[in-house]
C-alpha cells in the first residue's frame, strides 16, 4: 500500500523546508533508514531518512522548492501501483487549503487588532525570548517523553548546548538548543510526556519576565500548558501569602509546618510516605526529592506518651491474652509507561496476535565450540563470545535457506538475500535490538566488535534509530542467565527469531558410551505464513552443524 511522505520538521523553529538535493529518484527501490533527500531547513541542511521501504512512485516537491512542514513530500509503495488517488486529494485540497489559508489569515489580523486592548502577554514575545517546543523527531512521532533535563532553570544555554534527552518511539534522543540565553522556564518535566509543538521550555535574557507566556500557551490545538504553581496549604491562611509561598507545606501532628518540596510532596504521596517522618537535608530543613527517595520507613510502635495512655487498667482488659500483630504497610508502586516500553508491548502484541508463530527445538553439542573459542581467543587482541559464533553460524544458515529471511507483505512474500540481524539487547528500561548489516561478509572478530559497541552504546542510550532498523533475522540470548530454554516473540517485520539458552554440562551419549558433554537448547520461533515447518527444521539442522563445527564457518 502506498505511503505518503511528508515534509519533516527537523527543528523546533522550522514552519518550512527546501529540497536541497534528492538522493533518489522515481522508480528507486528504497529500503528503511535510505536517505531521501537533504532538506535545508532555518538552521541547517540535514540529511532525511526514509522509515518506510519500496519503491519511490512519486516526488512532490522538486529540487530547490520550499514548501511548508507536511507538505507532500513523496509517495513510497509497490512498483507500479496507482497512485492517482492520493494525487488527486492532493489537488482537490489545494484550493480549498489556500482559501482556508486567506481566511486564517484575515481572522488572524482581525484578533491582533482586538488583542491590541486585550491582553500583552499574549500579542508579542519580550525581546530576545524564544519559546521552545517538543519537537518532532521523526516523521511518525506525535508525542515525546522528556528523559532527561541536562539543564535547570537559570542555566545559561549556548547555541548547541544539549537541552534534554527526549524519548521518542524510536529511541531516546539528545536535543540541543538553537539559541542562547538564560533558560527560563521549564513546560515539561522528566518523564512526564507531551504531544509535538507542546511548549517544552522558554530561553530569554536573565532577568525577563515572562509571566503569562506559558499560560497563554497553545501547541496545535491541544490543551494549554498550564504555568507550575504552589500547592496551597490546606489550613486557611492569607490568600496572598498561600499564592506567595515557594514551597510546599504539611501539618505535622504538633502543629508545626513541614517544608518539602513540590515534587517531594508528590512523590512521598505516591509513594504513601508521611513528611513527618522525612528528615529534610535541604535549606533550612526543607524535605527534597532524594530525602524521599531514600527514606527507608520504620516500624510502627505503640505510644508511650502519658498523656494518651490510660489512666487505669479495667480488670478484663489487664487479664486478657495479648494477640501479637505484625507491624507493616501495604506497599504499592506505580511506573508510568515509557514511550520505549510502550511501543514494545504496542510491536510484540501486534507480532503475536498478528503473526502464526510456533517453535521449532534443537539441542547442540558444544565441545567443539568451546575448544575453537579458546584457540580464537589465544590470539592478541581477539574476543569472540559464545554468542558471536551463533550469529556468524545463523548469517551463514541464512544464506543457505533464504525464505527464513523473509517478510511477509499482504500479496506477496519479501525474500532477502542480504542479511542484517539483529541482537536484542536489555537495557534499563525494556529491550531494543541493534542491527549488524550485512552479517555473513564479517567475520567472528568484527561480529565480536561490532556487537560489543552497539550493545555498550545501546545501555548508555547513544544508538541512532538508523542503527536498529533493517534487519532480516534476529538473535536473542538468555544463555548468561542461566536460562536453559525458551521461546521469544518474532521482532515483525522478521519472519523468525532465534532463542538461545546456556551451555550446560551434563551426561550425554558418544559412540555407545554415556560421557560429560556440554550442550545447549536453541529455539527458532517462526512466522507459520512464511516458513513452514520442513524449512524451519532444515535452517536448524545447518545452523546445529555449523555450531558443532566451527571451523566450516572459518572457510
Amino acid at each position: 500500500m502506498a505511503i505518503k511522505v511528508t515534509m519533516p520538521r527537523l527543528s523546533d523553529t522550522m514552519t518550512e523546508g527546501t529540497v536541497a538535493t534528492w538522493l533518489k529518484k522515481v522508480g528507486d527501490k528504497i529500503s528503511e533508514g535510505d536517505i531521501l533527500a537533504e532538506i535545508e531547513t532555518d538552521k541547517a541542511t540535514m540529511e532525511f531518512e526514509s522509515f518506510h521501504e519500496g519503491t519511490l512512485l512519486h516526488i512532490g516537491i522538486p529540487e530547490g522548492e520550499a514548501a511548508p512542514v507536511d507538505s507532500l513530500l513523496a509517495i513510497i509503495g509497490d512498483e507500479g501501483e496507482d497512485i492517482s488517488t492520493l494525487l488527486e486529494e492532493k489537488s482537490t485540497t489545494s484550493e480549498p487549503a489556500k482559501e482556508e489559508e486567506e481566511e486564517e489569515e484575515a481572522t488572524a489580523k482581525t484578533e491582533v487588532k482586538k488583542e491590541d486592548t486585550e491582553s500583552p502577554t499574549t500579542k508579542t514575545l519580550p525581546e530576545g525570548v524564544v519559546v521552545v517546543t517538543m519537537p518532532r523527531l521523526s516523521d511518525t512521532m506525535t508525542e515525546g517523553t522528556v528523559a532527561t533535563w541536562l539543564n535547570k532553570v537559570g542555566d545559561k544555554i549556548a547555541e548547541g548546548d544539549i537541552l534534554a534527552e527526549i524519548e521518542t518511539d524510536k529511541a531516546t534522543m539528545e536535543f540541543e538548543s538553537f539559541n542562547e540565553g538564560t533558560l527560563l522556564y521549564i513546560g515539561i518535566k522528566e518523564g512526564e510526556s507531551a504531544p509535538v509543538d507542546s511548549l517544552l521550555a522558554i530561553i530569554g535574557p536573565e532577568g525577563t519576565d515572562i509571566t503569562g507566556i506559558a499560560s497563554n500557551y497553545k501547541a496545535g490545538g491541544a490543551e494549554e500548558v498550564k504555568e507550575a504553581t504552589p500547592v496551597a496549604d490546606e489550613e486557611p491562611g492569607p490568600a496572598a501569602a498561600e499564592k506567595a509561598e515557594p514551597i510546599a507545606q504539611e501539618a505535622s501532628t504538633d502543629g508545626q509546618r513541614i517544608l518539602a518540596s513540590p515534587l517531594a510532596k508528590k512523590i512521598a504521596s505516591d509513594k504513601g510516605i508521611q513528611l513527618t517522618q522525612v528528615k529534610g537535608s535541604g535549606e533550612n530543613g526543607r524535605i527534597v526529592k532524594s530525602d524521599v527517595e531514600n527514606f527507608t520507613p520504620v516500624a510502627a510502635t505503640a505510644p508511650t506518651d502519658s498523656a494518651t495512655a490510660p489512666t487505669a487498667a479495667k480488670p478484663e482488659t489487664a487479664t486478657a491474652p495479648k494477640v501479637f500483630v505484625p507491624a507493616g504497610e501495604v506497599f504499592t508502586e506505580e511506573i508510568k509507561n515509557s514511550q520505549m516500553r510502550k511501543i514494545i508491548a504496542k510491536r510484540l502484541a501486534e507480532s503475536l496476535f498478528t503473526a502464526p508463530h510456533y517453535n521449532l527445538t534443537i539441542e547442540v553439542a558444544m565441545d567443539e565450540a568451546m575448544k575453537s573459542r579458546v584457540t580464537i581467543n589465544s590470539i592478541p587482541d581477539t574476543k569472540v563470545s559464545f554468542n558471536d559464533m551463533v550469529i556468524k553460524a545463523c548469517a551463514m544458515a541464512l544464506k543457505k535457506h533464504p525464505k527464513v529471511n523473509s517478510t511477509w507483505r499482504e500479496d506477496s512474500i519479501l525474500i532477502n538475500h542480504h542479511v542484517n540481524i539483529g541482537v536484542a539487547v536489555a537495557v534499563e528500561d525494556g529491550l531494543v535490538v541493534p542491527v549488524l548489516r550485512f552479517t555473513d561478509a564479517m567475520n567472528l572478530s568484527q561480529i565480536g566488535g561490532s556487537v560489543r559497541d552497539l550493545a555498550g552504546r545501546a545501555k548508555n542510550k547513544k544508538l541512532l534509530p538508523t542503527e536498529m532498523e533493517g534487519s532480516t533475522f534476529t538473535v536473542s540470548n538468555l544463555g548468561m542467565f542461566g536460562i536453559t530454554e525458551f521461546n521469544s516473540i518474532i521482532n515483525q517485520p522478521n519472519s523468525a527469531i532465534l532463542s538461545v539458552g546456556a551451555i550446560v554440562e551434563k551426561p550425554v551419549v558418544k559412540n555407545g558410551e554415556i560421557v560429560v558433554g556440554n550442550t545447549m537448547m536453541l529455539s527458532l520461533a517462526c512466522d507459520h505464513r512464511t516458513i513452514d515447518g520442513a524449512t524451519g527444521a532444515q535452517f536448524l539442522q545447518t545452523l546445529k552443524m555449523f555450531i558443532e563445527n566451527p571451523v566450516a564457518m572459518l572457510a
